[in-house]
């Protein structure tokens, strides 16, 4: 089944996420390579953010789906197209976050405790998806267009891989330890 799929493709990034970091020395992670750049605990914080905001607006979603009777799913709905994961892990070009997700301080242990707090609360929006159609629960992203429930969890969990390569791009850079592997 899909959710099972998606909810392993989240736990997976997000234990690649903790390899990365633990990586990092610990009294490096809270200090940023360069001026224009977020350290480690601010990485940490902008995915507890991303996280945060869509579990708030796809759970909007799923309360309204909820609401009107939804009917129940029929197939298996798709996942995140393989061209949107590609643009995602696309390293080359370097994106502006919109300013709310951008991070406002947090140390490395503070940012890493809101990010699994937020994942667990992304986690349990989706397996409480049960029994809706999350094919038809859509919601706009401004590059890639409608995403279904589960695109977005595949967005996230791609996303959160982006960032886990921005990190051991740092470890490599900043001579911080070995690179992942």
């Amino acid at each position: 089944m899909r959710k099972e799929e998606i909810l392993a493709r989240l736990d997976r990034s997000r234990a690649a996420l903790r390899e990365a970091v633990d990586r990092v020395p610990p009294d490096r992670r809270d200090v940023p390579p360069a001026p224009d750049r977020w350290s480690v605990a601010g990485v940490l914080e902008h995915l507890a953010l991303v996280d945060e905001r869509f579990t708030a607006l796809l759970g909007g979603k799923i309360a309204e789906a909820r609401a009107a009777g939804g009917p129940a799913e029929q197939d298996d709905p798709p996942l995140l197209p393989p061209a949107v994961e590609v643009m995602l892990a696309d390293r080359t070009e370097r994106r502006q976050a919109p300013e709310t997700l951008h991070p406002r301080g947090l140390s490395c242990d503070e940012a890493w405790a809101r990010a699994e707090t937020a994942r667990a609360a992304f986690k349990a929006l989706i397996a409480g998806a049960d029994g809706l159609a999350v094919s038809r629960i859509v919601h706009e992203h401004p590059r890639f267009g409608a995403l279904s429930l589960y695109q977005w969890a595949g967005f996230v969990a791609a996303h959160e891989s982006r960032h886990t390569a921005q990190i051991t791009e740092l470890i490599q850079q900043h001579s911080m330890g070995p690179a992942l592997t």
